[in-house]
């Protein structure tokens, strides 16, 4: 999974790859003044939801 921070971490864009499989999962979020905004890259919302959701992070590598 990479995580990518765009304007001071007003935009993020996250693309996680199936170990030893072939799906994936792309999406950016967006902090407006209305609140933030989802947007998943050519895949269903829930989809991405249901990722995002049971997401557990183990190990963070910093660059």
């Amino acid at each position: 999974m990479t995580k990518t921070l765009f304007a001071r971490g007003k935009s993020v864009k996250l693309v996680a790859e199936e170990l030893g499989g072939t799906d994936y999962i792309s999406l950016n979020w967006y902090a407006l003044g209305s609140g933030g905004q989802l947007k998943p890259c050519e895949m269903p919302e829930k989809k991405v939801r249901a990722f995002v959701a049971a997401l557990v992070v183990d190990r963070v590598r910093e660059e």
